[in-house]
C-alpha cells in the first residue's frame, strides 16, 4: 500500500526543543489522530535549533490537507516559538522497522 508524507522543517525561534515537543504531541497529535487516513506523526530535533515534522497518510489528498492543518495549529499555538522553512509532500517509497521483542 503506498503512503504519503508531510515534511516541514522548522527554525526554533523561542524555547526549546522539549517544549514544542510535549505541545506537539499534546495538541497537534490529537487533531492528526482525527483526520481520516492518518498513519504517524513526530517530531525530530535536527540540530542547529531546527526541527523536523513528519506525517504519514494513506493518501496524497490527506498529506496535503495535513499542510493547512499544521499551518494552523502553528498560527494558533507556537507562531511564537517557530518559523516555517519549508514544506515538502510525497510518496514514501518504504518505511521498515525492527520488530520489537517485550
Amino acid at each position: 500500500m503506498q503512503r504519503h508524507i508531510r515534511l516541514a522543517i522548522y527554525d526554533l525561534t523561542k524555547g526549546n526543543f522539549q517544549e514544542l515537543a510535549e505541545l506537539a504531541k499534546g495538541s497537534m497529535l490529537p487533531i492528526f489522530s482525527k483526520e481520516p487516513g492518518f498513519v504517524e506523526y513526530g517530531v525530530a530535533d535536527v540540530g542547529n535549533r531546527k526541527l523536523c515534522s513528519i506525517t504519514i497518510w494513506e493518501t496524497r489528498e490527506q498529506a496535503e490537507k495535513s499542510v493547512h492543518l499544521a499551518s494552523s495549529w502553528v498560527k494558533d499555538n507556537v507562531t511564537d516559538r517557530v518559523r516555517l522553512v519549508t514544506t515538502y509532500v510525497g510518496d514514501l517509497a518504504f518505511l521498515a522497522a525492527s520488530p520489537v521483542y517485550a
